[in-house]
């Protein structure tokens, strides 16, 4: 999500400076760039998270008393997949996310204008309704690709398939919903969903209120200190919403045959009946990841 949030305001930056025909290309080289830099830069941090979710690192990378999260050293983690798999092992999955960036944008926008316009139209006097319906059906929208993407990655990450066979493996089962690439997309649009939604309002929010202080003397931003904190403040809410359903797809999609309720109380369960541990697993982590991805997708 910050990753999103980055991309989405670098787009409107080129949009306001450079004069095209189509803003649909301006949205393609601006978020594939930025996007792809920051996959690039955040895929070893992506996949030490993503095994920690699956349940792939041993007990003495994990401690069993801890119940798989408290104690656990992303650095001794890496360190073993290097030295057992190489360095290339900390980049698995990068290739399908960077392939899908721009129609990833594409269909997050798309959807955040849709919703926004319908929302306008209905509820005119309700712009953060707007923000917020803006975000849900963009995300709703993208899960439908993000969903075998991340198939893709996490079967690399997790199993080490590589990038050509794992990407036959799914395309083989686009035609089978239960064990096929759709596999995890229940969750997807869980974390997709609503998350978008809290995140483009909590932005807007954000934005709007330090603005205001800054007007009235406050010294609360600047014109670039503003968005990034509201940015960090609006993906740190939508991950507080979002991450246990981030934590379910993965554990889906990396071979568990259970459904979302099912593999929720599976992960309360490894946690010793603990909701919050079971269910945030890794997701310090997860916010680690992203303060560098936002940063990235500024300055490319």
């Amino acid at each position: 999500i910050f990753c999103e949030f980055a991309i989405f305001h670098f787009i409107l930056f080129l949009k306001k400076f450079i004069m095209v025909s189509s803003d649909g290309w301006i949205d393609f080289i601006a978020g594939w760039c930025s996007g792809g830099a920051a996959v690039i830069a955040c895929q070893p941090i992506d996949t030490i998270l993503t095994r920690l979710q699956a349940g792939a690192f041993s007990h003495s990378q994990v401690s069993a008393s801890s119940s798989h999260g408290s104690s656990f050293n992303p650095r001794s983690a890496a360190k073993g997949l290097v030295s057992n798999f190489g360095m290339s092992s900390l980049w698995r999955g990068s290739s399908a996310m960077i392939s899908a960036v721009p129609l990833q944008n594409a269909l997050l926008m798309s959807g955040y204008g849709i919703g926004k316009r319908w929302s306008e139209k209905n509820t005119p006097d309700k712009v953060y309704l707007g923000v917020f319906w803006g975000g849900c059906c963009g995300g709703v929208l993208q899960s439908f690709l993000m969903s075998p993407v991340e198939l893709i990655k996490v079967e690399q990450q997790v199993i080490g398939t590589s990038a050509l066979s794992a990407t036959r493996n799914v395309a083989k089962g686009f035609l089978s919903p239960k064990n096929g690439a759709w596999r995890g997309l229940g969750a997807t649009l869980l974390r997709d969903g609503l998350p978008h939604g809290v995140w483009f309002l909590s932005y807007e929010y954000a934005k709007t209120s330090l603005e205001e202080r800054a007007k009235l003397g406050s010294n609360s931003g600047t014109s670039v200190t503003i968005p990034l904190f509201s940015g960090a403040f609006a993906a740190t809410v939508a991950w507080i919403v979002g991450y246990p359903f981030d934590l379910i797809k993965t554990r889906i999609q990396a071979g568990g045959n259970m459904g979302i309720i099912d593999t929720a109380k599976q992960l309360v369960q490894e946690s010793n009946g603990r909701v919050i541990l079971g269910l945030y697993r890794g997701f310090t982590l997860k916010l680690v990841r992203a303060i560098p991805a936002s940063a990235i997708g500024f300055f490319v």
